[in-house]
């Protein structure tokens, strides 16, 4: 199975591309800057702000090594979830009809579409990545110790059974909805902007498209970023309501809770965008080189 990858929508045709591409990128870029989504998420779950002294408080436990906890699950979360996105918002590009001529909203509208697939898809693989990457964090006594990404979906069909897999499935699809309604249109649209003004499509260009898109999904995805890593961090009967963290939240740390780790964040998912698409770029350049 194949599919074009995103591309300006006013780029010339290409081949088809491997469907996966999107998603080795994707893994490529997450597990470059898995230290800052693991200090994002112990963050968020703790309602902490203090990123360098997480940073700092994990190196001093764990060494190195403890940075890189939980990339397993980061692994499955990119092989399933940026998988599915990259290829359904191409394919939901093509069936709403995209071309070269088509405003924002249609590529926003084919991104949101894409994020609601790949959101249900890979939500297995981001409550395994979260509860991972969170784990350390706990007191000794609410850690779950999974020994892998394997493990952890083992153990939690075992446990708790086939639903906990599907634990904050409306926060996550929510967020995933948010993220490939901003970043990856945004990608699309940037760039296609900057060939227009007479920039090359080089790495440079793609850096800049990449920058942007970064900072706007950054800030759009954030309130549902937030509540999905505290319902997935739960573990206690009745601690599964988005409604009842929202409000939970609201009443002993204000309304700001909702960008609570913006800047680890942004931090993280800045250079992970920018990694992202610079290398799906240099996959596909790759790609062409072999084929031809």
């Amino acid at each position: 199975m194949s599919s074009a990858p995103p591309q300006p929508v006013n780029a010339p045709p290409r081949g088809p591309y491997p469907f996966y591409l999107g998603g080795l990128a994707a893994t490529i870029a997450a597990s470059i800057t898995h230290p800052l989504d693991l200090t994002k998420v112990r963050l968020q779950a703790s309602g902490d702000t203090r990123m360098l002294a997480s940073i700092q408080k994990t190196y001093r436990t764990a060494g190195a090594r403890g940075l890189f906890d939980g990339i397993t699950g980061t692994w499955l979360r990119q092989m399933s979830y940026s998988v599915c996105r990259f290829w359904a918002y191409d394919e939901c590009k093509r069936w709403l009809g995209a071309t070269k001529d088509s405003g924002p909203g249609t590529l926003v509208l084919a991104g949101a579409m894409a994020g609601g697939i790949a959101g249900a898809v890979g939500n297995p693989g981001e409550i395994v990545m979260v509860r991972l990457q969170g784990d350390a964090a706990k007191p000794p006594e609410k850690q779950f110790k999974y020994k892998h990404a394997i493990d952890a979906l083992v153990r939690m069909t075992r446990e708790e059974g086939f639903r906990s897999l599907f634990r904050g499935l409306g926060p996550n699809v929510f967020r995933a909805v948010l993220m490939n309604a901003s970043q990856i249109p945004a990608y699309d649209f940037t760039k296609s902007r900057l060939l227009a003004a007479g920039f090359g499509d080089s790495t440079g260009t793609h850096v800049m498209a990449s920058g942007v898109a970064g900072t706007v999904a950054t800030t759009v995805c954030s309130p549902a970023d937030v509540v999905k890593s505290r319902i997935m961090n739960a573990s206690g009967p009745g601690s599964t309501s988005s409604i009842a963290a929202i409000r939970t939240a609201l009443a002993t740390e204000g309304p700001l809770f909702m960008f609570k780790g913006w800047l680890p964040a942004w931090t993280r998912l800045q250079p992970t965008t920018v990694l992202i698409f610079v290398c799906f770029e240099q996959l596909k350049a790759g790609w062409d080189w072999w084929r031809n």
